[in-house]
């Protein structure tokens, strides 16, 4: 009997802090065997699964990072029709890219795409390599990533351990401590029951299981294919796990934000530098409001110091709430007034003046998508 077909056993798991997530005794081959069953009744039908084009996968993988399947699937057919090939993308403008990819959210990821194609043509011809090394020396793929693009495209038997992944395997093993202090024995178990057989199928497998059932509330466990060997359905606790660990309340900003208007009815914006939240991105200049101070003042101040000129602050005409991984925003939006001063890229990479007809065709931050649309109800109201 070949190898990979021998049947094992899983052993302890100790994590650093001294704590134990003892695996029941179980045949490695039944556990492959009864998920890939399974997933052949099971399985989500999910158009990336229909290609075994790196490209086309490696697009998926990137976008579902934070990001639910039913939200990811018309952007993923929208980039594909607007950039088919590693090639297409790599010689396309960059605000091209960020507006394709406009409400998705986490920009970072579209911009590590953009880089990672010039990349792939420079040192590989526009061929997505096929090592591991290489993968993950590529801009925003980490080890994850990279294993969930080997395993699909190129049936390579590389583990898994996305955050569907960590709640599978922390429940088989009834890990009493956070998944984030067991990171190590995780990708260990994730290792060790990869089907290497059938390595795309598996980890495919793996992650619809968490994704359908396997869920983070109200965990099916009746219907699940591992739940005789399950350690925390076993013992009563799979609602428990995985354990979470504590964080301090996000913290709350207030943005005073300016909406330009010189005397032709065009509005100001300015582009952010590609480094950090949003980079790369358009926006109505603003900034954040110090204590004491009165959103006018902000507005003025501010605008003062990011691009050198002065305005008259004018009617308010949004407050948009919006909420990010690490804290909440308030934009403060009022209509202003150019008086004096040529606008410059002080504390951005470009400004420019655009109608509203115009914007378009700019790539904007989803909280500044409201602020759009306020302009065109008030401009359809006068």
């Amino acid at each position: 009997m070949a190898t990979s077909r021998r049947r094992s056993r899983a052993h302890n798991l100790k994590d650093s802090a001294g704590s134990y997530g003892r695996l029941p005794s179980f045949d490695i081959n039944d556990l492959r065997q009864s998920l890939l069953s399974w997933y052949r009744q099971s399985g989500r039908d999910l158009p990336w699964r229909q290609s075994r084009d790196p490209y086309a996968i490696w697009v998926s993988e990137i976008m579902l990072q934070q990001t639910q399947v039913k939200t990811v699937i018309p952007y993923y057919q929208r980039w594909l029709q607007q950039f088919p090939t590693i090639q297409d993308l790599a010689e396309s403008d960059q605000q091209q890219v960020l507006k394709t990819w406009q409400g998705l959210g986490y920009y970072a990821r579209a911009r590590n795409l953009y880089r990672a194609a010039q990349q792939i043509v420079q040192q590989y011809g526009g061929e997505f390599p096929d090592q591991l090394e290489a993968v993950m020396a590529l801009p925003g793929i980490g080890r994850t990533t990279a294993g969930g693009i080997l395993s699909a495209a190129f049936h390579q038997p590389t583990p898994i351990l996305d955050g569907n992944v960590k709640r599978v395997l922390t429940r088989l093993a009834a890990l009493k401590v956070p998944p984030s202090r067991a990171i190590a024995q995780l990708w260990k178990l994730s290792e060790t029951i990869l089907d290497p057989d059938s390595p795309r199928d598996f980890n495919q497998a793996l992650m619809d299981l968490g994704a359908t059932l396997c869920t983070v509330h109200n965990p099916n466990c009746p219907n699940c294919p591992w739940n005789r060997p399950c350690q925390a359905y076993n013992l009563g606790i799979q609602s428990q796990l995985p354990m979470t660990e504590s964080h301090p309340p996000l913290p709350r900003k207030s943005i005073g934000v300016a909406v330009i208007w010189n005397g032709e009815g065009q509005i100001l914006i300015d582009r952010r530098p590609q480094s950090g939240l949003l980079g790369g991105l358009w926006e109505f200049p603003g900034g954040k409001l110090e204590p004491g101070e009165t959103i006018e003042a902000c507005i003025q101040r501010e605008i003062r110091e990011e691009l050198g000129i002065e305005i008259e602050v004018g009617d308010r005409l949004i407050t948009v709430d919006h909420t990010y991984s690490h804290f909440h925003v308030t934009l403060n939006v009022h209509h202003c007034r150019h008086i004096s001063g040529e606008p410059q890229p002080i504390e951005c990479d470009e400004v420019r003046w655009v109608t509203l007809a115009e914007i378009d065709q700019y790539p904007f931050p989803k909280a500044n998508l409201q602020i759009i649309e306020a302009l065109r109800q008030d401009a359809s109201g006068s």
